[in-house]
């Protein structure tokens, strides 16, 4: 991958950050992106190229915002001349019933989880066909094939983002550029093991007690799926092994999804 540039959106921490990492490793150029200060995010750009020996650029782009994705977009291309590979991993979601739920808090989940990667890939094909080559993985998840409670705005993106996928793939077959979705099951986030932290410390459990209670019902394997397996699935879609690979919804959930 070398030469090549990845925008990875959400990726100044947790799995997305996991994502940039294995694509640096890779000798991918790296754009980082997250809604966090200018200094943890220049701070978390400038620590993958350090590491990898590869150039990299910290953007805080509101995807909201259809105007904020254009600049990116110009931004990304004025430095590394385009995008060759997406990565749609940002992600808003909240955990209330559907009637609690705001118009607000609806219309940007559908915004940063949906819109933003059809605005990515409408903004970054142009280029990515006149190179000839490209890759786009949205991140999509377990509950992308799945229902679940109290979580409507989740389940809903995920699962749209898989509809994206095929369109994508079947639409750009002929073009080098391949779009694929990627499904993780439950990782250790620091959203996941806070929320695990909670439970252990509302039901008198130890953490690895909690940890195995949690994870009960999810990953069949009774393991956390690691940030650097999933990395390491990503790294491999946008390799030049895949290149047959489109369409695809890659499971990584250590089985939940054949339950």
């Amino acid at each position: 991958m070398k030469g090549k540039t990845a925008l990875v959106t959400g990726s100044f921490a947790g799995l997305g950050l996991g994502v940039a990492e294995a694509l640096a490793a890779a000798g991918a150029n790296v754009v980082i992106h997250g809604l966090c200060d200018a200094e943890t995010g220049q701070a978390a750009a400038s620590k993958v190229a350090r590491a990898h020996g590869v150039t990299t650029m910290f953007s805080g782009t509101d995807l909201t915002s259809v105007e904020a994705i254009e600049g990116l977009v110009t931004a990304v291309a004025d430095r590394f001349g385009r995008a060759d590979i997406i990565v749609n991993n940002a992600v808003l979601r909240n955990f209330k019933p559907v009637e609690d739920f705001t118009g607000v808090e609806w219309d940007a989940s559908l915004a940063v989880n949906l819109s933003s990667a059809f605005h990515l890939a409408r903004l970054c094909v142009p280029a990515m066909k006149a190179s000839g080559w490209g890759r786009i993985v949205n991140m999509s998840s377990i509950y992308g094939v799945r229902g679940a409670e109290n979580r409507i705005d989740y389940v809903t993106t995920k699962t749209a983002l898989l509809g994206m996928t095929r369109a994508l793939a079947i639409e750009l077959a002929r073009t080098g550029i391949t779009c694929n979705a990627v499904s993780p099951g439950t990782v250790p986030t620091e959203a996941i093991l806070t929320r695990i932290a909670g439970q252990a410390e509302a039901s008198g459990l130890s953490m690895e007690e909690a940890e195995t209670a949690y994870l009960n019902g999810r990953n069949p394997t009774g393991r956390f799926v690691s940030i650097e397996a999933v990395g390491a699935l990503v790294a491999f879609l946008c390799g030049p092994q895949a290149a047959d690979i489109t369409g695809a919804n890659m499971p990584i959930d250590g089985g939940w999804s054949a339950i």
